[in-house]
């Protein structure tokens, strides 16, 4: 796999996949290689996706200096992604926890963002994070469910700090639009795809400082789409729409039955909504 090297020296690999403009794509996890991303519900068909593995995930190296894995110290990796292309500008798609690295990214590369992606993303950058309340709705929408009554402890005992292994296990389906085969495959190679101690520091102390990512993404002049998932926890369709007032040119969609994933529960959708804004944001070319 092809591979870059960071300034510190660490070696990050990336994947492409597909066509046409380039689409810079940041996994979550947080510290999760991008495999689970895969083509994201065939929008390779539409972009050429270039998927970073974040330092000492998939195939990239662990760096001499563990505190590098916190969040903030990662932006320029992904700064180092976009110089080894040569792109003036670039397309940045990112989910889940990957949303704090893209926000810190555009904070301060706000002049190589072209537009950017927050697919249920993350923004405990910008001072926003989830809540019991949050989650006790998400417990409400999914009270039919055939899996509810053995995974609604577990998932409580998640978001309580008092979760074992097995808890997270039973409420994986939680994070899912629809508890399919598809679903169980995706969830079952979390664990060998993550690096759990670099997850442990990537939003420690000094990671973040909101009042100046606010201040910083509220100059970006580039477009930006917040897609949320109706039944997602993190975040909620409400909390997404609060994120999306604090840019200047955002937008928000909510995809209709999805969880965490969207693109595993309706890759159509998915695809076709990603790529009618990256049409609408696109501007002179990213090389």
């Amino acid at each position: 796999m092809p591979t870059l090297t960071a300034a510190d020296g660490t070696e990050l690999a990336y994947h492409v996949m597909g066509e046409g403009e380039p689409l810079l794509c940041l996994p979550g996890g947080p510290m999760r290689a991008s495999a689970y991303l895969g083509d994201l519900g065939g929008l390779s068909r539409h972009r050429r996706l270039v998927m970073l593995d974040a330092r000492g995930t998939g195939g990239s190296g662990i760096p001499d200096d563990p505190a590098t894995y916190r969040c903030d110290r990662q932006v320029d990796d992904v700064e180092a992604l976009r110089a080894h292309f040569g792109w003036e500008h670039v397309d940045v798609l990112a989910h889940s926890a990957g949303g704090d690295l893209a926000i810190l990214y555009a904070a301060r590369y706000p002049h190589r963002i072209r537009t950017l992606s927050l697919i249920t993303a993350r923004a405990r950058a910008l001072g926003v994070d989830f809540t019991d309340e949050h989650r006790r709705e998400v417990i409400a929408l999914r009270t039919a469910e055939p899996w509810f009554e053995a995974a609604r402890g577990a998932y409580e005992a998640i978001w309580s700090g008092s979760a074992t292994d097995a808890d997270f296990d039973a409420a994986t389906p939680f994070f899912y639009g629809r508890w399919d085969a598809a679903a169980r495959a995706h969830a079952a190679v979390e664990v060998e795809q993550t690096n759990e101690s670099a997850a442990g520091g990537y939003a420690s102390s000094g990671a973040f400082d909101p009042a100046a990512a606010r201040a910083a993404v509220a100059g970006l002049d580039a477009p930006v789409l917040l897609l949320a998932g109706e039944l997602d926890s993190g975040p909620r369709p409400h909390v997404a729409a609060g994120i999306a007032k604090l840019f200047t040119r955002a937008e928000l969609t909510v995809q209709p039955g999805a969880g965490h994933y969207p693109w595993l529960d309706d890759p159509g959708r998915f695809t076709r909504t990603v790529a009618a804004f990256l049409a609408r944001g696109h501007g002179p070319s990213a090389g």
